[in-house]
């Protein structure tokens, strides 16, 4: 028989007690509310559904985004002795329908799912048979069209409710502003939604942010020892400061989701256990991962939002423990999040242009039938149509978002190989293996750097070039990956766009068009949130975070290098600002050293943070060591 909440948490997770606002969680969902959960990052959200799954009759239907965090729950809840299982892409088709006919049959008590999985046939086929307690909507945030990682598929989840009518839906994230929160329950379908919102304050976690131009050298003599994470925005940028902090003696992991499972698993677990204490990861690493003792979280690159940079930021002390939160960033990040809206919301003609690009490239007929699927080739279809590729790949997102075709993530992310043996050793390969020798000749004529790092490489076209199949070219990158004569990194699945409408002439294709201005505004206003965060040198830092969350704050928060800098001197920004610029009026020109010399030394950072903010907004020039206004002869 069930136990209560309280004897649950004993018997599976050991805790005396629950953690701030979890059990009013729980109490609400098995009242049969509809409840939306806001807990910071290590705040307890998987406690909030699995022990009110495990109190009452039924299977509680997970709905989840991340292969890996499913896969991670559920080992942990089978190392508890609680049955659960998780269905992904990339199972084979009957191990899914054993897996769907055990959870209609009861065998189940937590069944974790992807947003995608709700709208194929097979699953709503035994959905009806599923007796549910509960449905969990975890990383909610992504059911939101104005949430920071908008997702359509997680649109699908109001299906289960007209199943399931009586059935409490439970969504919960870390982060979420008041309009997405409404967003969250309208579009989810929730029925007067009771809303838990743990305050957003992390007192623990001293936030820094640096301003420098020499990120290699800076993120070394920031990193104090300790577990730690350096979150990096591209997989290229977290292979070479990955290979640049282990060369300056630090023991560090690499993580990305273009490198091979059993390479991720590995990584994680040299991280998890200690082997090593640095780990270099794109910024989708974490979510979920059980690792309180994590003493700093550095972001080398600026992130895109202030959502992104809380929720990472915030994997840091989830043991309550001091612990820190470093962000670098240098003027290319603020020129990225400057243009970031004008590349991420291309203009209708453009829109309509890629549209037709497609439709040609995949030879779909005017009025031909929707539902199929097709390989999609992203470098191909840009080089034919003469397409700038990264404004192409927001322009074929949007109209992702339009409901007009789903894309594999394998599209955007194409295989990547490094060989890992000599020349002397390839040049053998010709006798023993022939086609493994060719194979490996013709992708170092096509493609250079592949003795150094990863490199994307298109299977396809290494087909073409060779006169071979693919077939035959990614069995023999297999073979070579076996051999251990090369790394080869490749989506689970080719890359494909399912087309799941009825072609139209992009003349007359329909585009709301007033829905996407009101995601570039919003868009806008994120960048301009984050960019000002950066620039900022005079208000608490926390207290920006809780107010952008529409929290109040209690004051200054006393950890933050804002409050920090405070307490060592009362003079303003404005006034730094005021003592620079008297300098020019004086002389047009002036040497760094001297304009120090000019100040009290205790200002002497505040000075030089003046001056690269005057030299972003193009009032001052610097040129090597001399500083002269803008406009003044050199």
């Amino acid at each position: 028989m069930p136990g209560s909440p309280q004897q649950i948490l004993k018997q599976y997770w050991g805790y005396d007690n629950f953690r701030p606002l979890q059990r009013d969680i729980i109490d609400a969902v098995m009242q049969g509310h509809d409840t939306l959960a806001l807990l910071p990052t290590g705040g307890g959200k998987s406690v909030c559904y699995q022990v009110p799954a495990l109190a009452m009759k039924g299977m509680c239907l997970v709905i989840s985004p991340l292969i890996a965090l499913m896969q991670d729950q559920v080992r942990r809840l089978e190392q508890v002795g609680v049955d659960a299982a998780c269905i992904h892409s990339g199972m084979h088709y009957n191990d899914v329908v054993r897996m769907l006919n055990d959870a209609a049959d009861g065998r189940y008590r937590l069944l974790y799912v992807s947003p995608e999985r709700i709208r194929t046939e097979l699953f709503s086929g035994f959905l009806p048979d599923m007796q549910l307690n509960m449905v969990a909507i975890d990383e909610a945030h992504c059911i939101s069209q104005w949430g920071h990682d908008f997702r359509p598929a997680y649109l699908q989840i109001p299906l289960v409710r007209e199943v399931h009518p009586r059935v409490p839906l439970l969504a919960l994230t870390a982060t979420a502003t008041e309009r997405v929160r409404a967003d969250i329950t309208e579009q989810a379908g929730m029925k007067n939604a009771r809303t838990f919102s743990a305050s957003f304050a992390r007192s623990n976690i001293f936030y820094e942010v640096c301003r420098t131009d020499n990120k290699p050298a800076d993120v070394v003599n920031t990193l104090k020892g300790g577990s730690s994470i350096v979150y990096c925005r591209s997989r290229r940028l977290t292979e070479s400061v990955g290979a640049s902090l282990a060369y300056q003696g630090l023991a560090t992991s690499v993580y990305h989701a273009g490198m091979q499972k059993d390479a991720r698993d590995e990584a994680q677990q040299q991280w998890m256990d200690g082997t090593t204490t640095v780990m270099v990861a794109t910024t989708a690493f974490g979510m979920g991962i059980d690792k309180p003792d994590v003493r700093q979280v550095v972001h080398y690159d600026a992130p895109e939002h202030l959502e992104a940079y809380y929720q990472e930021a915030g994997r840091a002390g989830r043991d309550g423990l001091p612990s820190q939160a470093a962000l670098l960033y240098n003027i290319l990040d603020i020129r990225k999040l400057e243009a970031s809206t004008e590349l991420q919301y291309p203009p209708e003609e453009y829109l309509r242009r890629v549209y037709q690009a497609v439709v040609d490239y995949l030879q779909i007929p005017i009025t031909a039938q929707p539902d199929r699927y097709y390989d999609f080739d992203l470098q191909e279809f840009c080089t034919r149509f003469g397409l700038d590729a990264a404004q192409t790949i927001y322009a074929l997102r949007l109209l992702e978002r339009e409901g007009l075709w789903t894309i594999t993530e394998s599209v955007y992310h194409p295989a990547t190989v490094r060989f890992i043996t000599d020349r002397y050793t390839l040049d053998a390969l010709e006798h023993a293996h022939p086609t493994l020798s060719y194979i490996s000749v013709g992708i170092l004529r096509m493609y250079s750097g592949v003795f150094s790092h990863p490199v994307r490489i298109r299977e396809t076209a290494v087909a073409r070039q060779l006169r071979l199949s693919r077939d035959e070219v990614v069995r023999a990158l297999l073979q070579m990956h076996d051999m251990e004569l090369l790394e080869y990194n490749r989506p689970g699945e080719g890359p494909q766009l399912f087309f799941h409408h009825y072609r139209v002439d992009s003349r007359h294709l329909h585009i709301d068009m007033k829905r996407i201005a009101m995601l570039r505004k919003q868009h806008e206003e994120r960048t301009a949130a984050m960019i000002g965060f950066l620039y900022n040198t005079e208000v608490c830092r926390e207290r920006l975070i809780l107010e952008y969350f529409g929290q109040q704050s209690q004051g200054n928060c006393g950890h933050c290098d804002i409050c920090r800098n405070k307490e060592k001197r009362s003079v303003k920004g404005e006034d730094i600002q005021a003592m620079v610029l008297s300098v020019f009026k004086a002389t047009p020109l002036i040497t760094v050293n001297a304009l120090l010399a000019l100040h009290d030394p205790h200002i002497k950072n505040d000075i030089l943070d003046m001056v690269r903010i005057l030299a972003d907004k193009g009032v001052l020039k610097v040129e090597g060591s001399v500083i002269r206004m803008a406009g003044t002869a050199g």
